[in-house]
């Protein structure tokens, strides 16, 4: 097998194929769990289509995706199916003819004849590709590439290759999910996504490295928390399993001696020569990034260890700092940096956390190993220093670095970084933090651009904040921050300002200076409502804001201090997303009007200075055509007809509407409808669910319907719906009629519903045990009382992970 790299061949070529070869020769007994994987891929080869069959295996490195493949290879019946096989390591860089070259010489050699190498050397691609034509075409053939990173790669390989109809096989490895989705033409091409191990599994690979020689494979009793400490880390990547149970193996099994190994991991990575080739695997898949795309990554190393991030802060970051570079066309930054974060995604580089109900992915981290590389990256890089208690010096006095992250170690400051060149500063601290630190850190951080105290125990800004002309990211989201100094006034750069969570009632006039803000996010506090439901109360914004027109987001802002506010609004045309609190009823033509200005608004939440305020918003003809998400709260006389027209809404949410018509029947024409909340919006006695509608739907909420006795489902409604909550519903008293034909459901919850309705659907009597047994996840809350409801996002995650 040859090991190509384009028309070079060196020491570091070989030296970084090292992992590769450890891959193909890791014993039999070392690997679990690829059984399932193995038989699944050999039935792919040897059965099925006649035709052209391509096949891609993908996954992060060290996920054992060459170690599978070969397995397979070698397999028996591959070998005996096939009238040629060949196995051909690809890598970055590489070149066609050397690729060609690779097959004509395996196939010589299955032949027991010798390679025509000076022949192949004259010739160029399409010479090469027409010999192994010659080679191939009567023959069935598998051939394997392992290691593909250019998506390029795939339109060269179907090209040369002949297709005779006798069942040929090509299979790729690859880390990329768009280089394994480049190669699936037709319905019979696969692509096999390699995912961790299972916990069981990792635990079983784990003991059997590490515990072998000593004891059988069993880890003893005193080593058990540290190592299950230790395989937890490794997240079920093989590699890192095998690795770490080899070197552990040569230690002596005492506790203070793993102890010291497992907190002292992250350094061992980096100098532990035993640990080149999983670093240097890990490694490959950051090497291959594009220079902007490196940036971006390294961010991941600011945050905490293990901790999830915000895809929608991720993002913002990147744009504060200047990372993400406008295309030519009509995509914004935003858009921009979405692809930057899905691209990071398809390389196996970044995991997905949480997806909402729509698809999108919002929350994303990184392979804890993997952090452990970028934070050692980014330390030597000068992109980013840590400083925590485990890591509380710095080596020189003039080291260098740009941005500062502090983890639960501010009452020691590093004195000895040259904090003149700091441009970003974060804080993830458990310590209220002292006035000297925040005096400090205005006085000389002078260049700073980005910071960010998200969730920090920070209880005040310091009026001195307007000196850090160049910021362009403030975050104060979710601390005990009560004022915003009139000094921000001086932040002309600033673009980013969250302020949601913070105890910050009101902003001040000189808000309106800050010409570049996009994102202006802030509500003071949350409360919750009779059932169960949490509001986020508005701040009090001044007049004169209508001058921010960069602005894209603004909410959440009150509108009960007269009609101002909405005149300020109107002036808004570019916003996506709006969020307006105390709405009154006098109010709401000339917000209609704004609204219908907005052609780009994608989510809108408006709500009525209470309950009982009519919230006048019937006066809308041309809704923004690609608004996503809309939440109103407060009484509606008559349903807004222009709801109906929203082919694009993703979300709707209405609460107190108290409305005398069944809403259902505006609603269940949306044609990409998937989470619906009806909290108190109806006064009627029935509801239906009518054959047609809803056809999209995943989410269904109803709380606080109090005349509601009756709700029936006809066989064809929510074809599609994997999540009902009925909450607080006091006269209703069956089961939803027709709830058996919601062959999707996976999660029924009631909650505040009477015992004796409860009962019903009990096992053993329950006389509607029956309709309610098919749902893999019911449950129950007999509690009338004002508890916490499940969001969607909750819901979306059971379902998700049923319990």
């Amino acid at each position: 097998m040859t090991s190509l790299q384009g028309s070079s061949s060196n020491g570091n070529d070989v030296a970084r194929h090292d992992p590769w070869v450890a891959s193909l020769f890791i014993c039999k007994d070392e690997v679990v769990g690829i059984k399932s994987h193995r038989d699944e891929l050999v039935s792919w080869l040897v059965e099925g289509s006649l035709k052209w069959v391509a096949i891609s295996v993908v996954g992060m490195g060290g996920s054992d995706k060459t170690t599978h493949t070969k397995k397979v290879y070698d397999n028996p019946i591959v070998t005996a199916h096939f009238d040629f096989h060949a196995w051909i390591p690809v890598s970055q860089p590489f070149k066609m003819e050397d690729v060609l070259k690779a097959i004509i010489k395996q196939f010589y050699q299955a032949m027991k004849r010798n390679a025509p190498d000076q022949e192949m050397d004259k010739m160029d691609f399409m010479s090469l590709m027409e010999k192994l034509k010659d080679c191939l075409d009567e023959k069935r053939y598998v051939i394997f590439f392992d290691d593909v990173w250019d998506q390029n790669f795939w339109s060269l390989v179907r090209l040369a290759l002949p297709d005779n109809d006798k069942g040929n096989r090509v299979v790729m490895t690859t880390r990329n999910n768009d280089v394994a989705a480049s190669c699936k033409e037709s319905q019979f091409d696969r692509i096999k996504e390699l995912r961790p191990l299972s916990p069981d599994k990792a635990w079983e690979l784990f003991c059997k490295k590490a515990f072998q020689a000593d004891f059988g494979g069993i880890c003893p009793s005193e080593l058990e928390d540290l190592s299950r400490d230790i395989v937890k880390r490794c997240e079920g990547l093989p590699l890192a399993l095998v690795t770490i149970g080899g070197v552990l193996a040569t230690k002596e099994k005492v506790i203070h001696q793993w102890k010291t190994f497992s907190d002292s991991l992250g350094s061992e990575l980096g100098s532990n020569p035993r640990f080149k080739g999983i670093t240097r695997v890990l490694s490959l898949s950051y090497l291959d990034l594009p220079y902007h795309l490196k940036l971006c990554y390294l961010y991941f190393g600011i945050l905490p260890n293990c901790d999830s991030i915000s895809c929608t802060r991720l993002i913002r970051l990147w744009i504060a700092e200047g990372f993400v570079q406008e295309k030519s066309g009509s995509k914004t930054l935003e858009e921009v940096a979405e692809e930057y974060l899905n691209d990071l995604i398809h390389r196996s580089l970044v995991q997905v956390s949480w997806v909402n109900i729509s698809g999108k992915v919002r929350h994303c981290r990184v392979h804890d190993l993997m952090r452990e590389i970028i934070v050692s990256i980014s330390k030597d890089s000068g992109f980013c220093d840590i400083f925590s208690k485990e890591n509380s010096g710095f080596e020189s006095s003039d080291r260098l670095t740009r941005r500062l992250s502090i983890h639960n170690y501010t009452d020691n400051f590093p004195e000895s970084i040259d904090i003149s060149r700091i441009r970003s500063f974060f804080c993830f601290d458990e310590n209220e933090l002292p006035e000297s630190f925040m005096g400090k850190l205005v006085s000389n951080f002078k260049l700073l651009k980005v910071l960010d105290f998200e969730d920090a125990p920070l209880c005040f800004l310091p009026k001195e904040i307007g000196d850090l002309i160049h910021l362009s990211y403030l975050s104060v989201k979710n601390t005990k921050t009560k004022n915003l100094p009139k000094s921000i006034g001086r932040l002309k750069n600033l673009m980013i300002l969250n302020l949601k969570g913070s105890l910050i009632l009101e902003l001040p006039v000189e808000i309106n200076r800050l010409y570049k803000l996009r994102y202006l996010r802030a509500y003071s506090r949350i409360e919750m409502n009779e059932y169960g439901l949490f509001h986020q109360c508005g701040v009090k914004i001044q007049k004169g804001f209508g001058c921010l027109k960069a602005l894209w987001m603004l909410s959440i802002v009150q509108s009960d201090h007269g009609s101002d506010l909405i005149k300020e609004i109107r002036k808004l045309t570019k916003l996506r997303k709006l969020g307006i609190d105390k709405l009154k009823s006098e109010d709401g033509k000339a917000l209609c009007t704004a609204i219908e200005n907005m052609s780009n608004l994608q989510s809108l939440d408006v709500s009525s200075i209470s309950k009982d305020e009519i919230l006048d918003l019937q006066h809308i003809s041309y809704p923004p055509q690609f608004l996503q998400n809309l939440d109103l709260s407060g009484r509606l006389e008559n349903f807004p007809k222009w709801i109906s027209k929203l082919e694009y809404v993703v979300k709707i949410s209405l609460n107190y509407s108290q409305l005398i018509e069944d809403p259902l029947k505006f609603l269940q024409v949306l044609p990409n409808l998937l989470g619906l909340r009806l909290v108190g919006v109806y006064a009627g006695e029935h509801l239906h669910f009518k054959e047609g509608g809803f056809q999209k739907l995943q989410v269904l909420e109803l709380r606080g319907l109090n005349a509601l006795s009756s709700v029936r489902i006809e066989d064809g409604a929510l074809p599609h719906l994997q999540a009902l909550e009925i909450a607080h519903i006091p006269q209703l008293k069956e089961v939803p009629s027709g709830i058996q034909h919601l062959k999707e459901i996976k999660v029924l919850w009631f909650i505040g519903m009477p015992k004796d309705f409860i009962d019903k659907m009990l096992p053993n009597g329950g006389q509607d045990y029956e309709i309610v047994k098919h749902i893999p996840n019911v449950h129950f809350n007999y509690e009338v009382t004002c508890i916490p409801i499940p969001s969607i996002k909750q819901v979306k995650d059971m379902i998700t992970h049923p319990t």
